[in-house]
This record gives C-alpha cells, sequence and structure tokens, in this order.
C-alpha cells in the first residue's frame, strides 16, 4: 500500500524522516557505497576540488563523504530530512565540519548563490505535479553560477513507477532535458543500472545540462 503524498514541508520531511528511521542510510533503494556516475560526470566536466558543488537531497548519500576526501573545500549538502543529514554528519565525523549542510525544503528556499555544479539523484523524479517542476526550475535558474553544470538522474522510462511509497515520472534522456528547456540545454546524457542493496536492478537516465546562451 502506498503512503499518502506529502504535499507541504512538514510532510515532506515527516516522510522521508521515516523513511531513514526505518531503512537506515544504507538500506534505501537509492544507496551505492560509491557513487561512481556522480565522481565520472565531475571529472568528464572538469568540476575540480576548487569548485563548489551543491548535492540536493544529498541526505544521507555518500557523495559528500568521497568530495570531502577528494579535497572540495566548497561543498552544500541540502535535504528535506534532518534525520539523513544527521546520519551525514555522525558518519563523516570531524570532517562533517568541512560541508555546509542545509536542512530545507526545495520550495521553501531561495538560493543565495550560484554553485558550479547543482547535483540531484533521484528528486526530481518525485515531482509529478507539472507546477512542482516548474518551480524547481526557478529554483534553478537562481542556484546555478553562469557558466556551471546541472546533473540530474531520474528513473528512465523502463524503471520503477513508485519509490519509497510515492509516485514517481520516468524519463528518457531526451524528454528529461526538455523538461528544463528553454533555460538550459543539454550537454550529455547516461543510462546506469543501478543495483539496490536488495539486489534489484533500476535503470536510471542521466542529464547534464548548462544554462542556455
Amino acid at each position: 500500500m502506498h503512503l499518502n503524498r506529502p504535499t507541504t514541508p512538514a510532510s515532506r520531511a515527516g516522510h522521508w524522516d521515516t523513511v531513514y528511521d526505518t531503512k537506515g542510510e544504507d538500506g534505501v533503494s537509492w544507496f551505492q557505497a560509491v557513487p561512481t556516475v556522480t565522481l565520472e560526470l565531475l571529472e568528464t566536466l572538469g568540476i575540480g576540488p576548487d569548485r563548489s558543488v551543491i548535492d540536493l537531497g544529498g541526505g544521507a548519500s555518500v557523495v559528500a563523504d568521497h568530495l570531502v576526501e577528494l579535497g572540495y573545500g566548497d561543498l552544500t549538502v541540502l535535504d528535506v530530512s534532518k534525520v539523513a543529514l544527521d546520519d551525514a554528519k555522525r558518519r563523516l565525523g570531524p570532517a562533517a565540519d568541512r560541508v555546509r549542510w542545509l536542512h530545507r525544503d526545495l520550495f521553501d528556499w531561495t538560493p543565495e548563490r550560484g554553485w558550479d555544479l547543482w547535483h540531484d539523484r533521484a528528486v526530481f523524479h518525485f515531482l509529478i505535479d507539472e507546477e512542482e517542476r516548474r518551480d524547481y526550475v526557478e529554483v534553478l535558474r537562481s542556484g546555478v553560477a553562469d557558466d556551471g553544470r546541472v546533473v540530474v538522474a531520474t528513473f528512465d522510462a523502463h524503471g520503477p513507477t513508485h519509490c519509497s511509497g510515492l509516485p514517481v515520472v520516468r524519463y528518457g534522456a531526451e524528454d528529461l532535458a526538455r523538461v528544463f528547456a528553454p533555460h538550459f540545454e543539454p550537454v550529455e546524457a547516461r543510462a546506469e543500472e543501478h543495483l539496490t542493496p536488495t539486489g534489484l536492478v533500476q535503470p536510471f537516465t542521466w542529464v547534464v545540462l548548462r544554462p542556455a546562451s
């Protein structure tokens, strides 16, 4: 049985706090010990440790761990779940002080700067309403540097229809890039077959975007 879809910042926070409290940071389906595609894209795009990165919905993801280890000094993680963020801070220990942690809801937040890389693995596909997607793009426009890059990953067209009790929207690369037009244009796309902690394969679509000239 699917949970009621959370529609307010408080209900979204409560939903994801419950997910992390119940499953733990390495029990959620999107867990991966090494964020291979993310690290490969950073190298390909030339987004090195001297550049700024925001991991949207990063929560308890290990992306922050790997970037801290690689020497990234301007790293921000934003998530609606305090439980997820606290888990990540505990895991990183003293190194957590090298990360800026934002406990915020995407739709109740105004970026105060533009980052060189906006990284979103599996937040966008939860936005099933067109208005939510438009609002996301508006937030994104003010959260990316003029010469920055955007990395977004979602379930692909043959992926699951639900995740963590919530419906998702599935995308092929062209469809996903089209959502961000005309404000952003595609740079490249990738496909990934993610293996969940329970051994299931989830196909993902990745796109890299840049602000349209």
